[in-house]
């Protein structure tokens, strides 16, 4: 508590009492860097100052502001929260901890950051940077990811507070984590919990804390087409319960395993159902792109097709806009890629 300085990292969402803006800069930054979810964090107060505007905003609008930035679910469980509160609590965010980790898309984490933030209630919050603290400072090689870790470390963290102080001393520890006692390279020479530090003592600092998991990353190969038909194209609204919900699309064909002839895409049910009537060229393919997800890897080639016509129906979910509306849309980042990029060569 000696060492923090609030003046040292400055944050819109520092030293203020509004439970609306930091539960939302809360979800903006899980699993993202402060850097990168600032302009995102900006752009969301503007737009809807309060979350009764978030909760009545129009799903297709969160999702386009909120492109770019990843890990979609937590878009879609943001609308949801914002409106539980209009709902179950008459837009007033709420003001206990049970109740706030009641809300749809938040954990232990982000309900004790709020309650302690805003609320000033004596919950411990255990992150990234609590975990690495704790399990250097204490010496703690039990893995972080397991059942026993997780009480073991929650317990400790609890045990740590200043419970007079909750939310000062929250923001504390975990800047102490982003500056000085970092994943790599921690600054041993200049943190102020050296002399007791039992990782430095015991030269384990590089290796604590500890993880039992590895994730196994499965990989996918997307195979997408780009439909020119005049000025238009065809998008798709992505729907189902997997990865990139409520985002858009081009029409995706997905394979098994990387196909040796692009051809045998036109034997697919995608390609049928689309181009029942009609038998379009395939007249370019780009270059690989690849994604890396949490639990997966995306390995997508976009094909150029050019039809005379557009089919005169399409199957669910899909449908017909003009190019000039496709800045409109939400895209997964690996099809912002391509828009950008759009490098297309002759393969067939």
């Amino acid at each position: 508590m000696g060492w923090y300085d609030p003046a040292a990292r400055p944050m819109p969402w520092k030293a203020i009492k509004d439970p609306y803006k930091i539960w939302l800069s809360e979800i903006i930054l899980q699993q993202t860097r402060v850097v990168q979810g600032l302009p995102y964090y900006e752009k969301f107060v503007v737009a809807f100052p309060t979350i009764a505007e978030l909760a009545a905003a129009d799903e297709d609008t969160v999702m386009k502001l909120w492109e770019g930035l990843g890990y979609y679910s937590r878009a879609r469980n943001m609308i949801t929260a914002a409106r539980q509160v209009v709902q179950d609590y008459d837009g007033r965010f709420p003001d206990t901890y049970t109740d706030i980790l009641s809300l749809k898309g938040v954990g232990p984490y982000t309900a004790s950051a709020i309650a302690s933030f805003a609320y000033d209630l004596p919950k411990a919050v255990v992150d990234g940077n609590v975990y690495r603290i704790l399990a250097r400072f204490f010496g703690i090689d039990t893995p972080i990811d397991s059942t026993a870790g997780k009480k073991q470390f929650a317990k400790l963290a609890q045990d740590c507070l200043d419970i007079e102080q909750p939310g000062r001393y929250n923001q504390a520890i975990m800047d102490f984590g982003a500056s000085i006692c970092t994943p790599r390279q921690p600054d041993c020479k200049h943190c102020p919990l050296r002399e007791k530090c039992q990782a430095r003592q015991q030269n384990t600092v590089e290796v604590l804390p500890v993880k039992a998991k590895k994730l196994k990353k499965r990989t996918r190969f997307f195979y997408f087409l780009d439909i020119q038909a005049g000025d238009h194209t065809i998008l798709q609204k992505r729907v189902q319960k997997d990865i990139w919900q409520l985002l858009y699309q081009f029409p995706l064909i997905e394979s098994q395993q990387p196909l040796a002839k692009i051809n045998a895409l036109r034997d697919t049910s995608v390609w049928q159902e689309l181009f029942p009537d009609v038998c379009p060229l395939i007249t370019g393919q780009s270059p690989s792109f690849e994604q890396t997800l949490t639990h997966q890897k995306i390995k997508a080639v976009f094909l150029k097709i050019e039809a005379q016509e557009l089919p005169k129906t399409l199957p669910d979910t899909y449908f017909c806009i003009p190019f000039s509306e496709m800045d409109q849309y939400a895209f997964p980042k690996i099809i912002d890629w391509y828009l950008r990029d759009n490098s297309l060569y002759l393969n067939l």
